[in-house]
């Protein structure tokens, strides 16, 4: 799937450069001038399709459309923030610390989903998932989001101390892109095929 060209269904500049690492082979842009509709899914996938779609609809034909959601689940927060993640405080990371406060368990997850729409309209979807845990303490200046609260299994660092080009290969984002390209090697996963709703 080298060469492709694609539109980033979303304003996030940060999630951009992190796919463009994760899809080095792909010539991404964000999506200008369209607003895409409110993420009022109940999962992630629902959220990144809305988007893909919608992009789709309103972009120039001929060019692959990608949508993402993504999120941190908590576990001892019976998995808030998940999609809510973006909007769920002000400054999610301090949230995230108070609510925690004296808890034991600081068990955690990042999830990214990926959906991407092609010229002719077919679907392919790739999921990362990155396990982890919550630090005590904000820690790092790289990455985004909950980055610096983020500590991902088998290291000691955040992932903001981790830094960007940690994530470009190893975080949720970079697996769903993996997975999303090995949605598209001939003997995996084939495109899932549009239903008359999406004609």
């Amino acid at each position: 799937m080298d060469g492709v060209v694609a539109t980033l269904a979303s304003g996030n500049e940060h999630k951009l450069d992190e796919l463009r690492a994760a899809l080095p082979q792909w010539e991404l842009s964000l999506l200008r001038g369209v607003e895409l509709p409110p993420e009022t899914g109940s999962t992630y996938y629902e959220n990144a399709r809305t988007k893909a779609r919608a992009g789709a609809a309103a972009a120039e034909r001929g060019t692959w459309m990608l949508g993402e959601d993504s999120g941190i689940e908590v576990a001892a927060l019976g998995g808030r923030p998940g999609i809510a993640s973006a909007r769920w405080a002000e400054d999610g990371v301090a949230r995230v610390l108070e609510e925690l406060d004296g808890v034991d368990d600081r068990r955690a997850r990042y999830v990214c989903e990926l959906v991407a729409v092609s010229p002719e309209g077919d679907e392919l979807r790739g999921t990362g998932v990155l396990e982890g845990r919550i630090a005590y303490e904000r820690r790092g200046s790289e990455g985004f989001g909950y980055d610096p609260i983020f500590v991902p299994d088998g290291e000691t660092r955040t992932v903001a101390e981790l830094g960007n080009a940690w994530k470009s290969e190893h975080s949720h984002r970079a697996r769903a892109a993996q997975a999303l390209l090995a949605a598209r090697a001939p003997s995996a996963l084939r495109p899932t095929p549009r239903s008359n709703d999406d004609r």
